[in-house]
C-alpha cells in the first residue's frame, strides 16, 4: 500500500481565515456584560484585548485577509503536511481510510502558534508592548511565548499549577522564548492571592489562571490580555487547518466521512472542523464528533448555560456548555483539556445538533496513543490521545457496519515533552476518572442565578 503525503505549495496556503458566524443557520447568543445583563458592546472589551482583534471577535465577514506579516511567520511550518495513517488502519484491521494533519510540527509542537502569532501581530501593530495569558499543559503559553519573541513584546504566563509541576520542559520552553511563567494560583494577583488563602494546596484550574492573567494585564501599563482558545477570533485563526485540508483531500480525490477533534476550550477541534461545517449546512452527508474527557464533560454532561470564563468573574457571561466558573477539575495528564467552559460557537454548533460530543476516560486515550505511536511512529500528546480513542471508536462501528469509512481528524501535537504521563499510564498510576454527579449538581448551584441560554 502506497503511504500518502500531501503538501501544498507555499503559495496555496489559505490567504484568508474563514468566520463561520454569517453561515450560521440560527444566530448565536451574544456574550453579556455582567453588570448590566445587555449583550457586550465592543468598547466594554478595549480594556483586555486590541480593538483590531475586537474587530475580528464581532465581524460578519465571511471571510478575513490573513495580514502578509503573519502569513511570513506561518511558513516557518505551514503548510502542515496531511498525511495516511497507512499502518494504524492495519492495526486497527477496519475498514477505514484514516487521514490526518499534523499540526505538531509547528516550532511549539502544537496547534496553538496559528492563533498565537496573529495575537502577537495584531497587539503590536495596535502598540501593545506586553501580553499576559494562562496556559494548561503549556501548549498555549509556549506557542505565545514564541509569537511575542517574534514580533519584540513580552509575555507573562500563568501556568495552571498542577502542569506546572507535571510538565517542566513546557515551563522551560517559555522561558527559551524569554516568557515569565508563573505557577498558578499564584501570589502575584489578588485573584490568585485569595484561592490560596482558602485552598493553599489548590492544584489550579484554567479559570484560576485565566483570572490572574487578566488582572496582571490590566494592572500593568501598555499591556493585554491574549486567550489561546474559547473565544470567536481564536476558533477564526485555527481555520487554516482544515481550509488546508479541503484543499489537500480534493487533490487526492477524498472527502471525509467523519471530521474528528479533542476538544477542551475548543480552538483545535474548531480549526479542523468549521470548514467542513460550513459543508454540512449546506446540506453534505458528514459528521463532525469532538473527544472530550470524561473527568471535564463539558459539552456530554454540563448544561448549555451563560457561565463566566474565569473564577473571578471578569470576563463577559457566554452562552457555552459549562461545569461552573468554580469548577477544579480533576489532574488529569491531558492538562489542555482541562476547562471548565466550552467555546460558545462549538456549544451553539452541539446545541443545534449540527456537531456531535463524546467523551473518554484517560486509560482508554493513553492505550490509544500508545498504539498509534507503536503504529505511526510519532509520539501524541495526552490531549490528541483523545481523538485518537475517538478514531478507534469509528474504525469499530465501520467494522461492526460493515461500511468503508473515510476519517480525517487534527493530529494537534506531539507529546516529547509530556512523556511524564506516559511514565505514569505505563507505571498504572493513572484511573478511568470520570466526574461524580454531585460536581454536575454543584456545577447547576453555581450558575442559578445567572441569566438563562434559551
Amino acid at each position: 500500500m502506497k503511504r500518502i503525503k500531501v503538501t501544498l505549495p507555499d503559495e496555496e496556503i489559505p490567504k484568508a481565515w474563514y468566520n463561520i458566524l454569517p453561515d450560521l443557520p440560527k444566530p448565536m447568543l451574544p456574550p453579556l456584560h455582567p453588570a448590566t445583563g445587555e449583550p457586550v458592546k465592543a468598547e466594554d472589551l478595549a480594556p483586555i484585548f486590541p480593538m483590531n482583534l475586537i474587530e475580528q471577535e464581532v465581524s460578519d465577514q465571511r471571510w478575513i485577509e490573513i495580514p502578509e506579516a503573519v502569513l511570513e511567520k506561518y511558513l516557518i511550518w505551514r503548510p502542515t503536511p496531511l498525511c495516511r495513517a497507512v499502518n494504524f488502519e492495519r492495526f486497527l484491521d477496519a475498514p477505514v481510510r484514516i487521514y490526518y494533519k499534523n499540526e505538531g510540527l509547528s516550532p511549539a509542537g502544537s496547534h496553538k502558534p496559528n492563533t498565537a502569532v496573529p495575537q502577537a501581530y495584531y497587539n503590536k501593530v495596535f502598540g501593545i508592548e506586553s501580553l499576559s495569558t494562562e496556559t494548561g499543559a503549556g501548549q498555549w503559553g509556549s506557542a505565545l511565548s514564541m509569537a511575542c519573541s517574534m514580533f519584540g513584546l513580552t509575555c507573562r504566563v500563568f501556568m495552571v499549577k498542577v502542569s506546572y509541576e507535571q510538565k517542566p520542559y513546557r515551563r522551560l520552553m517559555m522561558e527559551t522564548w524569554g516568557a515569565q511563567c508563573i505557577p498558578s494560583p499564584s501570589e502575584v494577583t489578588a485573584a490568585g492571592r485569595n484561592v490560596l488563602e482558602q485552598h493553599p494546596d489548590s492544584p489550579g484550574s484554567l479559570g484560576i489562571a485565566i483570572s490572574e492573567a487578566i488582572e496582571d494585564a490590566l494592572s500593568r501599563p501598555n499591556a493585554r490580555y491574549s486567550l489561546g482558545s474559547v473565544l470567536n477570533h481564536v476558533l477564526l485563526h485555527q481555520t487554516i487547518i482544515g481550509l488546508e485540508a479541503r484543499k489537500q483531500l480534493e487533490a487526492i480525490g477524498e472527502y471525509p466521512d467523519v471530521v474528528l477533534g479533542c476538544a477542551g476550550g475548543g480552538s483545535n477541534f474548531a480549526g479542523i472542523a468549521l470548514p467542513f461545517v460550513r459543508d454540512k449546512i449546506e446540506g453534505r452527508d458528514i459528521r463532525i464528533v469532538g473527544a472530550e474527557p470524561t473527568s471535564c464533560p463539558t459539552m456530554t454532561r454540563g448544561p448549555f448555560a451563560y457561565d463566566f470564563g474565569d473564577l473571578a468573574k471578569t470576563t463577559p457571561l457566554l452562552p457555552m456548555y459549562t461545569l461552573g466558573h468554580d469548577y477544579v477539575p480533576a489532574p488529569i495528564h491531558a492538562g489542555g483539556l482541562r476547562y471548565h467552559g466550552m467555546a460558545p460557537i462549538i456549544s451553539h454548533l452541539v446545541k443545534e445538533q449540527i456537531i456531535e460530543a463524546r467523551a473518554y476516560h484517560q486509560l482508554e486515550t493513553f492505550e490509544a496513543g500508545v498504539n498509534w505511536a507503536r503504529a505511526e511512529g510519532y509520539i501524541p500528546a495526552p490531549e490528541t490521545d483523545h481523538v485518537i480513542a475517538a478514531v478507534v471508536d469509528e474504525a469499530r462501528r465501520a467494522r461492526e457496519e460493515g461500511k468503508e469509512k473515510v476519517i480525517l481528524f487534527n493530529w494537534s501535537g506531539h507529546g516529547l515533552v509530556d512523556l511524564a504521563s506516559y511514565e505514569a499510564y505505563f507505571a498504572g498510576k493513572l484511573l478511568p476518572y470520570e466526574l461524580p454527579d454531585e460536581e454536575i449538581e454543584r456545577a447547576l448551584k453555581a450558575i442559578a442565578d445567572f441569566p438563562k441560554a434559551q
